[in-house]
């Protein structure tokens, strides 16, 4: 018998355990050169998406606001009385919420001067968390700006009854602040 037809050499082809090895290697530092590229685009396409939803959140803010009255002193049923014109009453020199007041109760432009809410805490002016914005944060401030020049001037009656700087700041769940701002002014 011979032995000849159990022992012969094969000609298959295949991989030996150190050309795997080496492809596997190749493989990793590939994927991790992808990933490294790959992630920041994802990245900045999600800042992209909170920085629209911020947007959005502070024009219906600043929406809210404007259509309140300009100070406490004005006529609240459209401006036929202005603050601190001849023969109508001073304009308030207090800046935010009177006593007692919530925002569901904010009748005039500085009563939101330093409004603020933490993340998660952004509420309609019903008071309802919105849902769609937890993990924003928002605050607002008014100031006095008779120049429109954005920097807060100094209390005067002058400056008073001109116009008033809203700034509503906005920070992303990301941790990036965006300012939104406009003026209210007395008429």
């Amino acid at each position: 018998m011979q032995f000849s037809h159990f022992f012969y050499q094969s000609n298959q082809k295949g991989f030996t355990l150190i050309e795997t090895i080496v492809g596997i290697v190749v493989l990793a530092i590939s994927f991790s050169v992808l990933t490294s590229l790959i992630y920041p685009i994802a990245q900045q396409s999600a800042e992209q998406l909170h920085q629209v939803k911020a947007a959005e959140l502070a024009q219906s803010m600043l929406n809210e606001i404007q259509n309140k009255a300009f100070d406490q002193s004005s006529d609240m049923a459209g401006g036929r009385i202005r603050c601190g014109e001849t023969s109508a009453p001073i304009c308030s020199t207090i800046m935010g919420a009177e006593a007692g007041e919530t925002r569901a109760t904010f009748n005039d432009v500085d009563d939101y001067h330093n409004l603020i809410y933490n993340a998660g805490e952004v509420e309609s002016s019903q008071g309802q968390i919105l849902s769609l914005y937890l993990g924003y944060a928002m605050s607002i401030s008014v100031c006095n700006d008779a120049d429109y020049n954005g920097v807060c001037d100094g209390d005067t009656p002058m400056n008073r009854s001109l116009a008033k700087l809203i700034t509503v700041t906005i920070t992303t769940p990301a941790d990036f602040s965006l300012q939104f701002s406009t003026y209210r002014a007395n008429f």
